[in-house]
C-alpha cells in the first residue's frame, strides 16, 4: 500500500506540473526517483502514461484514465482513514467546504476557531466561490458541503434553508438616515449610492429596486465585490444596499449602521446549506455541518 501511495502522489504531481524537475521541487524528492517510479509503472502496465515532449510531459489517454482513478482513490482512502480513526474513538478527520465571500468573517470563522481549540485533530479546507461553483464542487464531491445564498432548486444537490437574511442600507453612523428603524427605498434617493453589480447574488433584487427609482448616474458607483463596497461605505463614498450578512462584522464593531429596507419592497435572501443528497459524509463532516447550522440559527438579525 505504501509504495502505491507514494507512486500515486508522484504521478498526480507530475500530471499537475508537466515536468519532472518541477514535480521534484514540489515533492522534495529527486527527479530520478520520480522517473524511476514512472518507468516501473509503465513497464508493469505495458503502456506509456506520458508523452515525452521537448516542452515537458503530456498525459496519454491511458495516463488521463489513471489520473482520474487515482484522484478518486485518494478521496476514498482519506475517508477510510477518517472512519478508522472514528472506530478508534478519535475525534479527528478532515472537513472541506465551499462558501460565498460574504461568509469570510463572522459565524463561520468563529465556529472553525472554536472547533480547532476543542478538537485539534480536526482540520478544515475552505474554498471561497460563487454560487454556481459551489454547486459544482458539492455535486462532484470535491467538498463535503457548501454555504450559499439561494432558494431555487438546483439539479444534483439539495439546498437546506438555514437563515433568512434581510436586505437593508449600510451607511456610516453619522449619516442622516442612520437613526431610522426601517427605510422605504425612495427615501435614500438624493444620497450617493454604491450599487452591487453582477455577479453578486443580491444584484437581481438591487437592480429591481433601482429600476423603480431614477438614480442619477453621477450619484452611483457600481462594484461587484462586497468587501470593496463595505470599504467604500466606511470611507464615506456613499451608502449601499446589502444583506445584513455582508456587514454584520462592521455593524458589531460600530463602523457601520444597517437599516433594514421595507420588506414589502424587497424580499430577504436565503442562506442555504448545499449538500449532495446521495453522498454519505464522514462523521467529522456531519458534525461540523451541525455546528455550522447551530451557529447561524443562533445569529441575531435586525
Amino acid at each position: 500500500m505504501l509504495p502505491f501511495t507514494r507512486f500515486s502522489r508522484y504521478f498526480i504531481e507530475l500530471a499537475r506540473q508537466g515536468s519532472l524537475r518541477k514535480a521534484a521541487e514540489v515533492l522534495h524528492v529527486s527527479a530520478s526517483a520520480i522517473d524511476r517510479q514512472l518507468l516501473l509503472a509503465e513497464e508493469e502496465l505495458g503502456m506509456a502514461l506520458f508523452e515525452r515532449l521537448p516542452s515537458g510531459l503530456r498525459l496519454t489517454s491511458a495516463g488521463e484514465l489513471l489520473l482520474h482513478d487515482l484522484r478518486r482513490w485518494h478521496k476514498d482512502y482519506a475517508r477510510t482513514l477518517e472512519r478508522l480513526g472514528e472506530l478508534q474513538g478519535l475525534r479527528r478527520g478532515h472537513v472541506s467546504l465551499a462558501l460565498i465571500g460574504a461568509l469570510s468573517s463572522g459565524p463561520v470563522a468563529r465556529t472553525i476557531a472554536r472547533i480547532g481549540t476543542d478538537y485539534p485533530g480536526l482540520n478544515f479546507s475552505l474554498r471561497f466561490q460563487e454560487n454556481r461553483e459551489i454547486v459544482a464542487l458539492v455535486g462532484a464531491a470535491e467538498v463535503d458541503f457548501g454555504l450559499m445564498l439561494a432558494t431555487d432548486a438546483v439539479q444534483g444537490v439539495e439546498l437546506r434553508p438555514l437563515l433568512r437574511i434581510p436586505l437593508g442600507v449600510a451607511m456610516l453612523p453619522a449619516h442622516p438616515l442612520a437613526q431610522e428603524a426601517q427605510l422605504a427605498f425612495g427615501k435614500t434617493m438624493g444620497h450617493r449610492h454604491i450599487v452591487a453589480a453582477a455577479p453578486l447574488m443580491i444584484h437581481p433584487q438591487v437592480a429591481s429596486l433601482y429600476a423603480q427609482h431614477q438614480l442619477p448616474a453621477q450619484q452611483a458607483i457600481e462594484c461587484n465585490d462586497v468587501r470593496m463596497i463595505c470599504s467604500l461605505v466606511r470611507e464615506g463614498a456613499g451608502i449601499a444596499v446589502l444583506s445584513y450578512l455582508d456587514v454584520a462584522d462592521e455593524v458589531a464593531r460600530g463602523q457601520l449602521v444597517f437599516v433594514p429596507l421595507n420588506p414589502r419592497q424587497v424580499r430577504p435572501v436565503q442562506l442555504s446549506l448545499c449538500v449532495a443528497p446521495q453522498r454519505q459524509l464522514s462523521r467529522a463532516a456531519q458534525w461540523a455541518m451541525a455546528e455550522m447550522t447551530q451557529a447561524f440559527q443562533g445569529l441575531e438579525l435586525p
